[in-house]
């Protein structure tokens, strides 16, 4: 018997395995979204999407958290029939028709109240001990950023206002439990989170709940938004995600999407952007495009903004694996051969001249 084989027949973890064999490590499950830009954000590359582990999802009020992580809680549903969602619900403000809107089945939905971070934390590990890995569930929670501790809440009936020390450990304390299980049984959990803005000349947006939530998450999105305007008439709005951390795209990359009053989240938001920037599409004059064959650099038919956002125009070049590389090199971290012919480590070589001799 090897030594290998040897520790892993005495170690007491039951699903300890050789690193080639492990089943934490094969190739994660990913669920696709239709919004092509939203799996770029989610993964880096067109055909990717949802993966297990914890995402969140961060920014001011109206900024559309809760319709996003409504997106991929609907994908993932889609792709597994049996699936199911499990729902936190802190600020009662998803109405029956936002799942209505997204063809979400409630009758495959299990809505949870909740009143204080550690209502959250019982149930959602009581929940997850049950969870077998191969379950098909997900788990959304609408909003961390507005639950109260129980210490808050009975220091106000109590009649003190005293500031509450406690509510970043019991956060910090949630995810440190939660993480673990999430990775184990192939579950994605998606949060929605507040941010606040940081002190100072130049202030940026500060994810809620401490160092919990940011230590914890695989992928932090903070979303920021413009007016889409007509003219003096909004249509929607832009909105920008920023992606603050990632395990998959790199850091501080912008996703535009667009989200419009009648028709909803625009499928090929931000397509066209990424096909001028890499010579996919020209625009021969303004508010003009044109696809760009590649290979002979001939230029199609001209057409308007809105002819572009159309199946017949995009999937072509969604399916170009040209084109997929291209977003995949942009977006994707990039893993290579860390100690490779000449590692980071290794010292430069110095020639000897007149300037360079030893003494």
């Amino acid at each position: 018997m090897s030594i290998l084989e040897k520790i892993k027949k005495n170690s007491t973890i039951k699903d300890s395995a050789i690193l080639s064999k492990s089943k934490f490590f094969t190739e994660k499950d990913s669920v696709p979204t239709d919004i092509p830009m939203v799996n770029v954000a989610l993964s880096g590359r067109l055909d990717g999407g949802l993966t297990p582990g914890l995402t969140m999802w961060a920014g001011p009020s109206k900024h559309f958290k809760t319709a996003f992580s409504l997106l991929m809680a609907k994908s993932y549903m889609d792709k597994y029939k049996d699936a199911v969602l499990l729902f936190y619900d802190s600020e009662f403000g998803t109405p029956i028709k936002y799942f209505e809107t997204f063809g979400i089945d409630m009758e495959r939905v299990l809505h949870t109240p909740l009143t204080n971070i550690e209502e959250l934390k019982f149930d959602v590990m009581a929940q997850l001990e049950q969870i077998d890995r191969g379950d098909k569930i997900i788990i959304v929670i609408d909003s961390i950023g507005n639950l109260a501790s129980k210490k808050e809440v009975e220091d106000a009936l109590d009649g003190k206002s005293v500031a509450d020390m406690s509510r970043a450990k019991q956060v910090k304390s949630l995810f440190r439990m939660i993480t673990p299980h999430l990775s184990l049984k192939d579950i994605p959990m998606v949060v929605v989170n507040h941010t606040y803005k940081e002190i100072g000349m130049f202030p940026k947006d500060i994810v809620g709940g401490g160092t919990g939530s940011y230590y914890s998450a695989d992928n932090i999105y903070i979303l920021g938004r413009q007016q889409d305007k007509d003219g003096t008439e909004i249509k929607g709005y832009n909105f920008i995600i920023n992606v603050e951390k990632s395990r998959y795209v790199r850091e501080k990359s912008k996703i535009p999407i667009t989200v419009a009053w009648e028709g909803g989240i625009q499928k090929y938001s931000g397509i066209i952007d990424i096909a001028l920037e890499g010579g996919f599409v020209h625009k021969p004059s303004p508010g003009w495009y044109a696809k760009v064959d590649k290979k002979s650099g001939e230029v199609g038919e001209k057409k308007r903004m809105a002819e572009t956002q159309t199946k017949e125009f995009m999937q072509p070049l969604l399916d170009d694996p040209e084109f997929q590389e291209y977003v995949k090199k942009k977006y994707e971290i990039a893993y290579s051969n860390i100690m490779g012919e000449n590692p980071v480590l290794s010292q430069p070589a110095v020639e000897e001249d007149d300037e360079y001799i030893n003494e």
